[in-house]
């Protein structure tokens, strides 16, 4: 027989899965996408890609990127097609419909 001070042991939860939850509920449904996306980042666009650039956010449907430098924000908009084909093949119909790059992603060291 368990004691009143026993707890009742449960399967951890990702937090992705709450913060998505808890964003949309808040109505922040812009927020919550943006998370999606970051969680599948790098799977996307690459370990390589994604030291250099990282979602900054939607507006809409457009995935914010910053990037760490103006050749990185050039050579991804060269790569924009592949970049959301892979997005969509990841996220279905919560994928981005566009990107727009913008230089300011400092790299972690």
């Amino acid at each position: 027989m368990a004691g009143r001070g026993a707890r009742r042991k449960s399967q951890p939860t990702a937090i992705g899965g709450v913060m998505e939850r808890v964003l949309s509920d808040l109505g922040l449904e812009a927020a919550a996408q943006a998370l999606r996306v970051g969680e599948r980042w790098e799977e996307a666009v690459g370990a390589e890609v994604a030291r250099h650039a990282h979602p900054a956010g939607m507006r809409g449907d457009v995935l914010e990127v910053e990037v760490d430098s103006p050749v990185w924000g050039q050579q991804l908009q060269l790569c924009r097609p592949e970049i959301l084909a892979s997005l969509r093949e990841l996220l279905g119909e919560q994928a981005p419909t566009d990107l727009r790059f913008r230089v300011g992603y400092t790299r972690r060291r």
